[in-house]
């Protein structure tokens, strides 16, 4: 029991690091596009690219084998409508208050929903994606494709950098095998986290030699970076990318297995379990949040990122308190029973947290 509940705490703890990373990349890019200037957000975000959201997606299949022998009905419940309940609320969210109310387009905002159904929208399409990859693993279990002829071709489409126009195929081109690599490869990931948290004083040294050779593979000859967009060196290229991302990610599992054991970084595994509320929610107050501050005059990219990150992180979860201590508002973090496939657990229950899994 006590070991269930250290490798919860360090999954917990690696989603909140990937949320944290996640909501830097957007206040980096979001100030930069507004500014034309850089900041140190966006040196740590070039440092953290290759396994940024490859680390996101693995630790996301960590627990698809203790749901992938249920029925077909149980398991769409768990694994694809959850997924894609919230992400199209928040898709209607966004799309009103950007395009309808903000932008004052209420016929364009109808094209952006409509498209939102086969193209992921915006930040969001993590979200869709989850549900898509959940189908994709669920068809190759049933058909009892091997698990090498699986991750085999996940690493073709990712090596490939396949660019057909439609975000949905480029996404699952580029990230499926993380999402599969962490299904299949759970057990050995969590012996990893096992050892880590026993062995502190390799695992820190582990964890050295990766940061050095991970910077060496994004700052070397061809990195370049500018307000919005961030190239890699070395590390672009095909297939250094993918085994650069699998090892940053292993990185990120063994640091959250060491972070686990300080007290004072209980706050971020705390987010961690929290790490789709945030995700939903977070780009609304940032977005307004940046507007505020550059229409008052606040220009200095570091300042700007550091207080819009701030309100992007706490604002999702000042939210999520008031709902839970208020009462109204719940679906918007939680699934109604209404939005269960009938016949299901969940259908029987109130809601269903949003972090669930």
């Amino acid at each position: 029991m006590e070991v269930a509940k250290q490798r919860l705490d360090w999954v917990d703890m690696a989603k909140g690091l990937s949320i944290f990373l996640v909501v830097i990349m957007y206040c980096a890019s979001s100030v930069g596009e507004d500014t034309g200037q850089t900041g140190f957000l966006h040196w740590t975000i070039a440092f953290a690219m290759p396994f940024r959201m490859p680390e996101f997606f693995l630790i996301s299949g960590l627990f698809l084998s203790q749901v992938i022998d249920r029925p077909w009905r149980a398991y769409a419940d768990r694994r694809i409508v959850h997924y894609f309940y919230f992400y199209a609320l928040w898709a209607v969210i966004h799309i009103v208050f950007k395009v309808a109310l903000v932008g004052r387009d209420p016929v364009g905002a109808l094209s952006y929903l409509a498209w939102a159904v086969v193209e992921p929208y915006g930040v969001l399409w993590f979200i869709y994606m989850l549900g898509v990859f959940g189908l994709v693993s669920k068809l190759l279990h049933q058909f009892k494709v091997p698990h090498w002829a699986a991750l085999l071709v996940g690493a073709v489409l990712q090596i490939a950098a396949v660019h057909t126009g439609s975000y949905l195929i480029d996404q699952f081109c580029a990230y499926f095998v993380y999402f599969y690599a962490g299904y299949v490869f759970a057990p050995q990931i969590f012996r990893i986290a096992d050892w880590s948290a026993s062995h502190i004083g390799a695992a820190l040294g582990v964890l050295a030699a990766w940061a050095v050779v991970n910077a060496v593979l994004v700052f070397t000859p061809g990195f370049r970076l500018d307000p919005v967009h961030i190239q890699m060196g070395w590390g672009a290229l095909p297939g250094v990318h993918l085994l650069a991302a699998l090892a940053g990610a292993v990185a990120i599992c063994i640091a959250s297995a060491l972070f686990v054991r300080l007290p004072w970084m209980n706050w971020l595994r705390w987010m961690g379990t929290k790490s789709l509320v945030v995700y939903v929610a977070f780009v609304l107050p940032m977005g307004i949040a940046r507007t505020l501050l550059l229409a008052l005059g606040v220009e200095e990219p570091n300042l700007v990122s550091l207080i819009i990150m701030v309100i992007a992180i706490g604002s999702p979860l000042v939210l999520w308190w008031i709902t839970e201590k208020v009462g109204f508002g719940k679906f918007l973090f939680e699934r109604p029973a209404w939005a269960h496939i009938p016949g299901t657990t969940g259908s029987s229950k109130s809601q269903q947290p949003v972090a669930a899994e």
